[in-house]
């Protein structure tokens, strides 16, 4: 499932203008803590430093959406929770108003993903679980996609090797609560679907993963 990526990094930057309650520095800056109703209907609760957010603070877009947490220099930076109109949110680290770090993302329909971002993407060693069968990806991430090293863990046996484009790829195995292995490989093919009704239509070209059995189911040994 893909993670919102609406930009809420333009949150509204006039922050001298609207209506304003709490302190200000010797040069009439916003400096300390305040509240702040912004010029595009936007709210800010926390704490500023020279005219900017900086330090701990809550701020509540018009669309629903809220952030609480902490600012650097006007951006979202260090840790803080995101929740977002559709009802999904993320807890974690922050880098220059980006998912960034570790960091736990709950999805709207159950799922979750428990590790690293970089730049609002999935990106580097996480899991993701899916909450309806349970099942579980755990590996390495590229830009908000499977890719590398992993394994899917299901509930009574689980596949391990290499993964590409989200999908499995090449040489692996699947290892099974029984006791047993069964080796194989995976090739990346593709399907082509035409529609039929709309001669004009182009066929639409999808991946998919194929899987291919090297050799017999083997059992394991036990001490």
């Amino acid at each position: 499932m893909s993670d919102i990526s609406e930009d809420y990094d333009d949150e509204d930057e006039t922050i001298q203008l609207g209506q304003y309650d709490g302190g200000r520095n010797d040069g009439g800056e916003r400096h300390g803590f305040g509240k702040a109703i912004l010029p595009n209907g936007d709210t800010y609760e926390g704490e500023y430093d020279h005219g900017k957010r900086h330090g701990y603070g809550t701020y509540r877009f018009k669309n629903g959406a809220k952030y609480v947490g902490d600012y650097l220099n006007g951006k979202k930076h260090g840790q803080g929770n995101f929740w977002y109109p559709d009802g999904s949110r993320y807890e974690g680290s922050w880098v220059d108003d980006q998912r960034n770090g570790i960091g736990t993302y709950y999805y709207v329909n159950g799922d979750s993903y428990q590790g690293e971002w970089y730049m609002h993407r999935r990106h580097g060693q996480g899991t993701y679980t899916y909450a309806v069968t349970g099942s579980q990806y755990r590996g390495t991430w590229d830009e908000g996609k499977k890719k590398g090293s992993g394994e899917m863990i299901h509930a009574n046996h689980k596949y391990l090797g290499f993964f590409d484009e989200d999908m499995p790829k090449g040489r692996g195995k699947y290892k099974f609560d029984i006791g047993c292995d069964l080796h194989g490989e995976y090739q990346i093919v593709e399907e082509v679907v035409e529609d039929f009704s709309n001669e004009d239509e182009e066929p639409t070209v999808y991946l998919k993963s194929v899987w291919e059995s090297k050799g017999k189911m083997t059992s394991l040994g036990t001490n």
